[in-house]
């Protein structure tokens, strides 16, 4: 597979107005943990990427869950005496409780303030708050709104359904030239919220739509889930799959312009765990590493003790962090092309990573081979990285014993695998060096 830096095509060249624009289709649409807001946002992901779309019924058992009754809402409101919307779930989706149930009927204001949710410390944001398994109904508004409410008696409509119907998720399958896979999963439940998690959406499409254009040594497969059920369900159907799981990464907020972090796995040193951490550490810019919790997204599903597989969270200002998170100010303001562009360049060079991690036998490993004879400290004449370069044949020859990899040799010199990998292929050209693998075959 090419590395990233070599790429030049439009694709990635455009890659973060691509995944701004996908994000503006997607924010209007009214997602949940079921429902049909989540089966349109999958119909449009699957315009660029091949998905198999999944149906789980109701009551369906995923370990100790159970998949619950689907929901859809087709309007709601509150309307004062005047017969005027003051709540308009049409006006922003955010507005209803997600998950309310149906209710129809008029109720005194004091009624109606025990169902409205605020955010008293951002008095102008509408919070975003759901209530998936507990049965209630009622409205998320500004503060402000909740205040100019004065009327003794409002007029209350919410038509939704709350009935047996499905989970509906998402996967596209990417293969490579093994059945070693990598995991990518993004959860799809939110509404109009755009970090989290339309970025994360747009980013594991895109994704997939490039790595479908190459060749690849591992087999890729995306998830496009609803959070925390979505992946327990997904584990509950293909526990006869996870086994081929050697890395993942579970996508989120990846469109802010905060600084990129990382939570590792939670055995935090699994490939996945080093690759990253090289790719942020020689960035050249800032970053956080967080060791690996029991709460936040999906990771902690794939990295339940039953499971325990390395996917850590590659995010830019965490969950929580934030002061838009879970507002409506989390809007297509806060997410930048800019950032998202710069995600999706650390997530390329974590796949190349894990695609050219190969080790080494130096076919003269009794002293340092004459390099200059061979021309070697020729072709670096010129080059402005030619010490760095030098310094990486160097590494390479004296580490490549079929027990280092070019990630253990990076994390040691320094280097980046991909100098190292470019300078392992001349080393190669040369025949000072083989792929360990076929040297055992020999």
């Amino acid at each position: 597979m090419n590395s990233p830096g070599h790429v030049g095509d439009l694709l990635l060249s455009n890659s973060g107005i691509w995944m701004y624009r996908f994000i503006e289709e997607l924010y209007p649409i009214c997602r949940s943990i079921t429902g049909e807001g989540t089966r349109e946002t999958l119909r449009r992901i699957a315009l660029h990427v091949p998905i198999e779309i999944h149906e789980v019924p109701s009551g369906t058992k995923a370990f100790d869950w159970t998949v619950p009754k689907e929901w859809n809402v087709r309007d709601a409101y509150v309307r004062n005496k005047a017969g005027d919307r003051v709540i308009d779930f049409r006006k922003s989706n955010l507005h209803l409780l997600n998950y309310s149930i149906p209710f129809r009927g008029k109720v005194s204001l004091e009624t109606l303030r025990e169902h409205l949710f605020t955010l008293p410390g951002q008095s102008e944001l509408i919070p975003y708050r759901t209530s998936y398994y507990k049965e209630n109904w009622g409205f998320c508004v500004s503060q402000c709104l909740a205040e100019a409410l004065q009327e003794p008696e409002y007029d209350v409509c919410i038509d939704a359904d709350l009935k047996d119907g499905s989970l509906t998720y998402g996967e596209c399958f990417v293969p490579g030239n093994t059945d070693q896979e990598v995991l990518f999963s993004c959860h799809i439940c939110h509404p109009s919220l755009c970090n989290d998690n339309l970025s994360g959406i747009a980013l594991t499409t895109w994704l997939a739509r490039y790595l479908q254009k190459k060749n690849s040594r591992f087999s890729y497969r995306f998830l496009f889930v609803p959070g925390t059920i979505g992946a327990i369900v997904w584990l509950s159907r293909n526990e006869d799959l996870v086994s081929k799981i050697r890395h993942g990464l579970v996508v989120a907020c990846v469109g802010d312009p905060g600084k990129p972090t990382y939570k590792k796995s939670r055995r935090g040193d699994a490939e996945i765990d080093r690759a990253v951490l090289h790719v942020l550490r020689t960035s050249g810019s800032q970053f956080t590493v967080r060791e690996f919790t029991p709460y936040g997204y999906d990771e902690r599903q794939y990295c339940s003790p039953g499971f325990d597989l390395p996917v850590g969270s590659l995010t830019r200002t965490p969950h929580g962090e934030y002061p838009e998170y879970h507002t409506s100010a989390d809007n297509l303001g806060l997410v930048r092309s800019e950032s998202l562009s710069d995600s999706l360049s650390l997530y390329l060079e974590v796949i190349d990573i894990l695609e050219s991690n190969s080790t080494y036998m130096n076919l003269y490993p009794k002293c340092e081979p004459q390099l200059g004879k061979r021309g070697l400290y020729r072709i670096l004449g010129g080059d402005p990285n030619a010490g760095e370069r030098e310094m990486a044949l160097l590494w390479i020859l004296n580490m490549s014993d079929g027990k280092h990899s070019l990630l253990d040799i990076g994390e040691r010199s320094g280097l980046t695998v991909g100098c190292l990998r470019e300078m392992a292929d001349l080393l190669m050209e040369h025949g000072l060096l083989a792929k360990s693998d076929l040297v055992r075959a020999r």
